[in-house]
């Protein structure tokens, strides 16, 4: 995986890749920064135990590229950048390492704006930011919007039903049987929005915890041993909203859902999955379409944060996701390409406005 790759893969493109390391908290990060076409690149830090230096150098130029995208079809002006820290966080998280961090964000000089991600909360936020100015996702005591997941659930949940009503003709999932992978931050607040709009919901978690919490919050969640349960089982939506790569060779020919739409980033494991579910009759509505409620309030917060004016914005992915799907039966290709495409000419076209000379 070379950063100066040129064969159209997600390690080329980048602006920016910046290899982070402090001896004494053991801290090891690397920021990528995708693109600044469209303003300072924004993308929260994952912070996971890789197995190499390479799989974490994998992740955050596929992570950041999605940024780009994420936040050109979310209408912001924002570029797209990620940092992934390479350890495990129940082991060596701690003040001196967030704000080591933190120090090296702050060296970029507002090229890279940092928030939460798998292993980062909002407690992280407030410390990176003691700092480094250039932090989302803080806490409302600290004039933060806080949980980003709460907008990023709503954001799938409007563009599930942006599918819904592309796939059967009405925007709700009344009636629908929906499966949920990952109850974490963003499966617990759309399961919620689901039983409320009259879906029924199966899902499954590895993590006893969320386990617990679906059987204490709402028992009427069905829930399932793994993953592979859940997509064999008859469900009509198929919500991935955990790690990336929930789509792959596997999983693809088994799947029984008409429908994925998700929280999780990267869902397509890699080219050409796209295809593959368009080729069976799967209707795909694009994880960084869908998913980018999150960005979308924290990129508020940058400005002075207004949960409202953030949840309007948000509930704009269902037109967003419309649009993607009708573009995509018009131009005769997939929903992802139809929004790579889109993403591609608003960076094109309004990042050519700053070769005009103020």
């Amino acid at each position: 995986m070379g950063v100066f790759d040129s064969d159209g893969t997600d390690a080329s493109g980048h602006e920016q890749v910046v290899f982070c390391q402090d001896r004494q908290t053991g801290l090891k990060a690397i920021i990528g920064i995708y693109s600044t076409a469209l303003g300072p690149a924004l993308g929260g830090t994952r912070f996971y135990p890789y197995e190499s230096e390479e799989n974490a150098l994998a992740d955050v130029l596929k992570l950041s590229r999605g940024m780009a995208y994420k936040n050109a079809v979310a209408g912001l002006d924002l570029g797209g950048g990620k940092a992934v820290i390479w350890g495990d966080p129940q082991r060596v998280k701690s003040e001196g390492l967030l704000r080591a961090y933190g120090r090296f964000v702050e060296s970029l000089n507002g090229r890279y704006y940092t928030a939460c991600d798998v292993g980062t909360y909002v407690p992280d936020m407030d410390v990176i930011a003691r700092e480094t100015k250039y932090v989302t996702g803080r806490s409302p005591e600290h004039g933060g919007a806080g949980d980003s997941s709460i907008l990023t659930a709503w954001g799938v949940f409007q563009g599930m039903r942006a599918a819904a009503e592309h796939a059967w003709g009405r925007p709700t999932l009344a009636g629908r049987t929906v499966g949920i992978a990952g109850l974490g931050k963003v499966g617990k607040y759309l399961a919620g929005h689901l039983i409320e709009d009259g879906a029924s919901v199966v899902a499954t978690d590895p993590n006893e915890v969320a386990l617990a919490w679906a059987r204490e919050t709402y028992p009427q969640i069905e829930l399932v041993a793994d993953t592979h349960a859940l997509i064999t089982s008859d469900i009509d939506v198929y919500a991935p909203c955990a790690l990336g790569g929930a789509l792959d060779d596997d999983t693809v020919p088994v799947l029984r859902a008409k429908v994925v739409a998700g929280g999780a980033n990267n869902q397509l494991a890699h080219p050409g999955v796209e295809k593959a579910l368009t080729d069976l009759g799967i209707l795909y509505a694009p994880d960084y379409v869908v998913n980018a409620g999150g960005v979308i309030q924290v990129a508020d917060e940058i400005g002075g944060f207004n949960f409202e004016r953030a949840k309007l914005r948000a509930t704009g992915i269902f037109e967003t996701t419309k649009r993607i799907l009708r573009l995509a039966d018009d131009e005769g290709v997939s929903p992802a390409v139809a929004a790579d495409r889109l993403a591609e000419q608003r960076m094109s076209e309004i990042g050519r406005l700053r070769s005009i000379h103020l």
